[in-house]
């Protein structure tokens, strides 16, 4: 037998479960399990990509200049604190590399996004739950339970499982109240689709405070989750360090060109975000009237409660819709075991699974 052992704390680590759990797959299934776009990616995207087909024996510009300016001209960002990632998963664990270790805490919600606890166990560093509030992200908890080792704090705006937000006062208070020794990490993958006036992604906190990161992905409402393109902004230092610790080509060319048409063709970003205005309160509505828990949400998704059941339950309920080829989240390993996470899909999808859920409930 090997001798090989790996570093302490690695074998701690429960891999990540994805959403969908035959992606990849046979594409007869409806997937409404990972909070993918409704429509794709526009037609401009799809154009992109094409193109980038030409320049595939080329390594990619290792410096996103192009996708970086079209952010930043979109966004009115300086694209010199803009950094590019395999996605914002990449920008997360990068972050955490760069300021965190063994000894160190990292700060996130109870019901957090599921790569917190891996990204902060593959440096080494513990992983401090904070308990919700109504499943919204409970400010004064997090202020609570800092101290001298905690290194950054993760927060999802909106969050995800829940779909939930906090205010932009929320948000600034939260920074106000934490060391600036203490990184805070705004995780804004769902920030597109909120319409609310009290609503931030965190651009301005950025610029305020020195110690504050915002990530942001073109996996959700720009349609692009195959190709794995997120990115950061932040200050000058942080930037410097991003790109200090990122691979020298971590965002392949394809990627490039997409999402800078992806996030150019403002049209079809406004469709999408429409399209969800109408179905996330119609679905809502819809799950209620069938005697289920519909959670509010401002995000691309709904987090549904089932009955503490066997027959009606959660777990039932999934296994009925995987039998007729519809995929939903499970979010037991958030702490959530009742519940299902739904995407919002397109007006043909949607009506296929409230029937079903009719039928499951009858």
């Amino acid at each position: 037998m090997s001798t090989l052992t790996p570093r302490p704390g690695v074998l701690d680590i429960a891999p990540y479960v994805p959403g969908n759990p035959l992606a990849g797959g046979p594409t007869k299934y409806l997937n409404l399990a990972s909070n993918e776009s409704a429509f794709g990616p526009s037609p401009r995207a799809r154009e992109a990509y094409r193109e980038a087909a030409a320049e595939m024996h080329y390594y990619p510009d290792g410096g996103s200049t192009r996708l970086r300016q079209t952010i930043g001209a979109v966004h009115g960002l300086d694209p010199s604190r803009i950094v590019c990632g395999a996605g914002s998963d990449e920008l997360l664990t990068l972050l955490a590399r760069g300021y965190a270790g063994p000894g160190d805490e990292i700060l996130m919600s109870e019901h957090g996004f599921a790569m917190y606890p891996i990204t902060t166990k593959s440096v080494g560093a513990k992983p401090v739950t904070v308990p919700d509030k109504n499943l919204t992200t409970d400010v004064d908890g997090f202020l609570a339970r800092v101290t001298p080792r905690t290194k950054l704090v993760f927060i999802a705006n909106p969050n995800n499982p829940t779909g939930t937000y906090i205010s932009a006062e929320e948000l600034k208070r939260l920074r106000a109240g934490l060391p600036d020794t203490v990184l805070l990490v705004i995780d804004a993958a769902y920030s597109e689709y909120v319409v609310r006036n009290d609503y931030t992604a965190g651009i301005e906190l950025v610029d305020e405070a020195p110690s504050t990161v915002m990530t942001r992905t073109f996996s959700k409402i720009y349609g692009l989750a195959a190709l794995r393109v997120g990115w950061a902004y932040c200050q000058p230092a942080v930037a410097d360090v991003l790109n200090r610790l990122r691979s020298p080509f971590n965002v392949g060319t394809v990627g490039q060109m997409a999402a800078a048409a992806a996030i150019e063709d403002v049209a079809w970003v406004d469709k999408s975000r429409s399209h969800n205005d109408i179905w996330l309160p119609r679905f809502a509505s819809d799950v209620a009237k069938l005697g289920l828990k519909p959670y509010p949400s401002v995000a691309n998704f709904l987090l549904v409660e089932f009955p503490d059941d066997e027959k009606r339950g959660a777990k039932a309920a999934n296994a009925f819709m995987q039998a007729r080829g519809i995929l939903l989240r499970p979010v037991g390993v958030y702490g959530l075991p009742k519940c299902l996470r739904i995407t919002i899909g397109t007006e043909d999808e949607m009506t296929k699974l409230v029937a079903a859920l009719a039928e499951f409930l009858a």
